[in-house]
């Protein structure tokens, strides 16, 4: 690994930055050294960009390389370091449509500029300093966040918020890799530049650090990805009612023949705003039916893969005062992946008598009417996400940040192992190294090509 810093980039880079269709404008983005000259090349306005100061706004109209009109455009000047890139950048607004931005790009591309990669935009912002590697991933969290829960984890991680923890971490790792670095230099003399004992503690408190983001992964893949639920169990006692109830849509054919639904169906939703991502299953029963026999396999590997499973009864069957084969069945399942799966009774419209209402036996419910639905849904939310987690600030959620975290983790485990045991300072601080190291491919302070290059290939063009 190596420390990565920039090179100066000579190239000018330009690419569509808005999603192209029938709209009112789209954006096309320039950025590098040449970036006011290219533009100038196919813009005819009052004056010529080169010379314009920073943050304005610049009307004419754009030609192509035989002089023909392509549009009306306005032009904004960002000069370096005061832009997305710290480059000089010049944003294009050209009318919104598939053929006149692509004429509008083409032009730009004549007259100089390079096509620019995904994420190079991105990219070149982390390079010239103005974001760290964690919070350039934030940009693309943000852009593809599909609930309130992931924006906001986005904007927190793009604010900095992240990058601030680790550096806290790293900074006391600093201090303590020099003091036992500085003993080295006076080996002969004996000198002790910290006592063991505090050094034991502040390492401690460091490893500590790292669990604590560790921790909230769970939390911060729930909210990136959203919370996978499954509705599960016997044929025809409202799976689909359920489904339908829960996203207030008729999504799901429901019927009052057994085995209708035969296939997963999927579908969203948000609860207090969290993605919840739904799958409706073909009921658990014993059949001869090879199409539904394969439904049901599927029901069963849906509920697997899971994070929350609804297990739907009929409180109108002798299941309610029974046992549940299938349900134990699952029950087991669950426990062994450690999935959280809640009990739902059905139908509590057309129970006899008083409605039963035993809050320790699950959640009772009329899909058809309604009742329970809201309950439901805090019960659903609770079981998600009932961490502690929903309210902290700094939540990780991005899979390469784990693993550098957990290996860190494991580097810094081994110092305090060493310390204890009383090892020769090199073990400690070599060590103590490796574990910053790992924080900084977080940040970015420490990475290689290849880790870049996988990161921004992932973003989108223009971005």
């Amino acid at each position: 690994m190596k420390t990565y810093r920039i090179t100066e980039r000579k190239e000018t880079i330009a690419a569509i930055g808005t999603p192209v269709g029938v709209g009112g404008i789209n954006v096309i983005r320039i950025s590098g050294e040449g970036a006011f000259q290219v533009v100038d090349k196919v813009f005819l306005g009052k004056s010529k960009l080169v010379g314009a100061p920073s943050h304005t706004a610049h009307f004419g109209r754009i030609i192509d390389c035989d002089g023909g009109f392509v549009d009306e455009v306005v032009v904004v000047v960002f000069r370096k370091p005061n832009s997305y890139t710290c480059e000089d950048v010049a944003e294009v607004s050209s009318h919104g449509g598939y053929i006149v931005t692509q004429k509008v790009l083409e032009a730009i591309l004549d007259a100089g500029a390079r096509a620019a990669e995904p994420g190079e935009f991105t990219k070149r912002a982390f390079l010239n300093g103005r974001l760290d590697l964690s919070q350039a991933e934030a940009v693309g969290d943000l852009i593809h966040s599909q609930s309130d829960a992931a924006y906001r984890s986005s904007i927190r991680q793009l604010s900095g918020e992240l990058s601030k923890e680790i550096r806290l971490v790293s900074d006391e790792l600093v201090n303590l890799a020099s003091l036992l670095e500085l003993e080295l230099d006076f080996s002969e003399e004996n000198f002790e530049f910290a006592n063991r004992k505090s050094l034991g503690e502040r390492l401690a408190n460091s490893i500590n650090a790292v669990n604590e983001l560790l921790s909230s992964y769970s939390i911060g893949k729930m909210y990136k990805e959203g919370v996978r639920v499954t509705i599960a169990g016997k044929p025809n006692v409202g799976k689909s009612s359920l489904l339908n109830a829960l996203i207030k849509e008729d999504r799901a054919i429901v019927s009052n023949i057994p085995g209708t639904t035969r296939d997963t169906i999927s579908e969203h939703l948000s609860i207090n705003g969290v993605l919840f991502r739904l799958t409706d299953t073909a009921g658990l029963r014993e059949t001869l039916d090879s199409i539904e026999k394969e439904g049901v396999a599927r029901a069963r590997k849906a509920a697997e893969q899971s994070d929350v499973v609804l297990f739907v009864s009929d409180c109108n069957s002798p299941d309610y005062n029974g046992s549940d084969t299938f349900y134990e069945e699952l029950n087991d399942s669950c426990k062994r992946h450690q999935l959280k799966l809640l009990r739902v009774w059905n139908k509590i419209d057309l129970y006899q008598g008083e409605a039963p209402r035993r809050p320790e036996e699950g959640y009772f419910i009329s899909a058809l009417r309604g009742d329970g639905i809201d309950l439901l849904k805090n019960g659903l939310f609770k079981a998600a996400l009932d961490q502690g987690g929903i309210e902290r600030s700094v939540v990780v959620t991005n899979a390469r940040h784990r693993d550098a975290l957990s290996r860190a983790r494991s580097k810094l485990g081994l110092a305090l192992e060493s310390l204890e045991k009383k090892k020769s300072n090199e073990f400690i601080a070599l060590d103590l190294r490796a574990g910053l190291n790992c924080l900084g491919e977080i940040t970015g302070e420490v990475t290689t090509d290849d880790i870049l290059n996988n990161i921004f290939s992932k973003f989108c063009v223009g971005k």
